[in-house]
């Protein structure tokens, strides 16, 4: 696949990164407009814009609003993702504070870059991301494959277990299947890697609130299954059965593709189980079996 090299520099500091999201300054802030797709970059007064992380979902550490409330997954396995992320770009120190908002690092800036087709329709770069020299000049496009592919940090934190693999549509089918692989190895691992140790997306887990799914100890699932729960538990919070939850994901309406079955699914509703209890569920389908329309 092809893909558009922009060199620049990654810097943390006054940001809130977790392990699937970093900001980024292009060292021509113009490559912004050389990003193709249908969404363009929305970049910050400086130059900066988000970059998030192509075929994976870490662990939320901040998701929500401050009128919903702010809410975070496990921060263990949350803070390991995001810590790592920022260790293999080559910051050797940071500091977050309570509200997990970076107040310091060592050094400020790491220099890298990214290799992106498009941006999401909040004007976040979809991107992978590289550290150090780039492979090829800036603003070339070069072919990605899994040789280069394995040299980013969103390999890297799917081979260690600290990201899910989370594919959509523009993301090329060799690619996913790399991280499928990887992602595989490290849930097969003895012992399990990552989140893979702990995680409860295709076994069940029991839910009886948020805090069934924000304490230390609490249920580790898919991301993109946390915040539609998330999303549906602030409807009643003081009521958090699940029983209406499947009718709650057929009218978010996510658009997917099952490995092996050519036609599109709508609602996470068509893999996702509700036991009689009212209070444990779990998706019948692993993560690396469903491709999202990012439509």
């Amino acid at each position: 696949m092809s893909m558009l090299l922009i060199k620049g520099t990654f810097r943390a500091t006054g940001s809130k990164p977790d392990g699937d999201t970093i900001p980024f300054t292009p060292d021509d802030v113009t490559d912004w407009k050389r990003v193709p797709g249908d969404h363009p970059v929305l970049p910050k007064a400086d130059g900066r814009a988000s970059i998030r992380l192509e075929g994976i979902d870490a662990l939320e550490t901040h998701y929500g609003s401050d009128d919903s409330g702010v809410q975070h997954q496990p921060l263990d396995l949350a803070h390991r993702a995001a810590d790592e992320l920022l260790t293999w770009l080559g910051f050797t120190q940071f500091v977050r504070d309570s509200e997990e908002t970076i107040t310091s690092t060592t050094p400020e800036t790491v220099p890298g870059f990214i290799l992106t087709s498009g941006a999401d329709v909040f004007g976040r770069c979809v991107a992978l991301v590289g550290r150090r020299t780039p492979p090829a000049f800036n603003g070339y496009a070069i072919e990605v494959d899994d040789r280069q592919l394995k040299k980013t940090a969103n390999h890297h934190l799917v081979s260690l277990g600290l990201a899910y693999p989370t594919f959509y549509t523009g993301f090329p089918e060799p690619l996913r299947a790399s991280l499928a692989l990887a992602a595989q190895a490290a849930r097969n691992a003895t012992p399990k890697k990552g989140v893979w140790a702990r995680d409860l997306t295709t076994y069940g887990a029991e839910v009886t609130g948020m805090s069934s799914l924000t304490a230390e100890n609490g249920a580790v699932i898919l991301p993109k299954l946390f915040r539609r729960l998330k999303d549906y538990l602030d409807l009643a919070p003081a009521a958090p059965a699940l029983s209406c939850f499947r009718a709650f994901l057929a009218g978010a309406a996510d658009r997917f593709y099952l490995q092996g079955q050519p036609e599109p699914l709508t609602g996470l509703h068509h893999i996702v189980e509700i036991d009689a209890t009212g209070q444990n569920l779990k998706m019948t389908r692993p993560v690396e079996d469903i491709t999202f329309d990012e439509k």
